[in-house]
């Protein structure tokens, strides 16, 4: 004979999922209404989050500043400077052996266009002159018949460069603001709130500031070692400019995707026109394997170790990112993550009994 159900347990079950699901049903909708919220307001979030990531990477040394006496504001003046000299510094490094070199490059683009055009007459493709001309023709043509959709382009493109330029100034501001008045900002943040909160929420401030210089810290890392590796490929196989190509490898790992593709394509194109076709596939493996190594191997293992993650938790966060909000979305996954964890952490520990103290026994009916 099989065995029935119980009615009084079936009911109990069925509530407690309807009543769970409810909760779950509601905090989903307030992250909804908190992530649209941050949408309409991302004009100010973005260069706020900017700003916050940069403090993280200057905080050191303004704090040995003012631990050696300085007044804060001093401290904060001379840190944002330096940063400014440094950053300076970075672009020149990069441009100006570019423009030294710009003559060679110039020279190697004709002469590798001249080369891929007598490739392109041979056999099996066999195109002349006159379908090349052709070709150049009808492209000129479209792009006349798209000159509107090029226009709206050019200013789409030229807005968005200074929304980024004013994002970096609100971004630099912002720096020297928290450098200045950073440690002053808990104290008074547990004095404007009630209860447990004036306890709570600097302590889970104050740990996920931490978690956001372990991120920087380790992106910084992950972008020289593919500094350090592509750099040393360029310099076996002799292709100029190898100094600026590998700083600029280094910049653009904190962007990712985007970052990698720009110094890629560029690294592979100086190589093609300076030393040739087999050279500029040898980089593009160099570049593959080491983004390969740097993507499934170093990032998720750096990151893991400094913020407290598995290295799964962190190629699925970048994934979820990405698919969610493109580079933004890639660049902010994994310190969103890892602030994820520090508040459940946070719960845990203050929902958790303390070691040794007995457990409230249930009161009979």
């Amino acid at each position: 004979m099989s065995a029935t159900l119980n009615a009084g347990r079936t009911r109990a079950a069925l509530r407690t999922s309807a009543r769970v699901s409810g909760e779950l049903l509601l905090v989903l909708v307030a992250a909804a209404v908190v992530l649209w919220a941050l949408g309409r307001m991302w004009s100010v979030v973005w260069p706020l989050i900017v700003g916050l990531l940069l403090t993280t990477l200057t905080w050191p040394p303004t704090r040995y500043l003012r631990r050696r006496g300085l007044p804060p504001a001093l401290a904060a003046a001379l840190v944002t400077v330096l940063f400014l000299l440094v950053a300076a510094g970075t672009v020149a490094l990069i441009a100006v052996p570019v423009a030294s070199e710009s003559g060679e490059l110039a020279d190697g683009v004709v002469e590798g266009v001249d080369r891929l055009r007598e490739w392109a007459a041979g056999p099996p493709l066999n195109i002349d002159d006159a379908q090349i001309a052709g070709a150049f023709d009808s492209a000129t043509a479209r792009i006349q018949d798209s000159a509107g959709a090029i226009a709206s382009t050019a200013v789409t493109g030229v807005s968005t460069v200074v929304s980024g330029i004013v994002t970096a100034v609100l971004a630099l501001f912002l720096m020297f603001f928290f450098l200045k008045d950073g440690p002053r900002f808990l104290p008074w943040l547990g004095r404007q709130l009630p209860g447990r909160l004036a306890t709570d929420v600097p302590a889970v401030a104050a740990r996920c500031w931490n978690v956001l210089g372990a991120f920087v810290r380790s992106q910084a890392l992950v972008g020289l070692l593919d500094a350090v590796f592509i750099g040393l490929g360029l310099w076996l196989l002799d292709v100029p400019l190898v100094l600026p190509l590998a700083v600029l490898t280094f910049v653009s790992a904190f962007v990712p995707i985007v970052g990698a593709l720009f110094a890629g394509f560029v690294a592979v194109l100086i190589a093609l026109v300076s030393n040739g076709l087999t050279d500029a596939l040898i980089v593009l493996a160099i570049i593959v394997a080491v983004q390969q190594l740097e993507g499934n191997v170093f990032q998720p293992m750096i990151q893991s170790r400094g913020l407290g993650l598995h290295a799964a938790v962190v190629l699925l966060a970048v994934t979820l990112g990405g698919s969610l909000s493109g580079i933004v979305g890639s660049l902010l996954a994994v310190p969103v993550a890892a602030l994820i964890a520090v508040v459940w952490n946070y719960l845990r520990e203050q929902l958790t009994d303390p070691p040794g103290e007995p457990r409230p026994e249930a009161t009979p009916a």
